[in-house]
């Protein structure tokens, strides 16, 4: 059973809750441009699940807001979430807040 996807945004965080995968990530997808906007982090340390089609959407997230001209940094990468990102070697995108700190 499928937790949904839930998000905040405070500032310039966007903190993701439940699962990120391609049942749950329509919502978020819809409302990319809005959420996305001057946000710096994204938290994903709440996320039970991610498949690769949520990672897929984890990179469009960070691709659109260096459009805008921000390049967000990730905090809160699961050891499950961080064995994705290598395998896809994804590792110079999904940049971890907490390395770069």
């Amino acid at each position: 059973m499928h937790q949904s996807l839930r998000w905040q945004r405070d500032a310039s965080t966007l903190s993701l809750f439940g699962e990120l995968d391609r049942d749950t990530l329509l919502a978020l997808w819809q409302q990319r441009d809005t959420l996305i906007d001057k946000i710096e982090i994204i938290d994903v340390s709440a996320l039970a699940r991610v498949d690769s089609a949520g990672l897929a959407l984890l990179v469009h997230l960070r691709e659109i807001a260096r459009a805008q001209g921000v390049t967000p940094r990730f905090s809160g990468i699961s050891d499950k979430l961080q064995s994705l990102i290598t395998l896809y070697n994804l590792q110079q995108i999904i940049v971890s807040a907490e390395k770069t700190a």
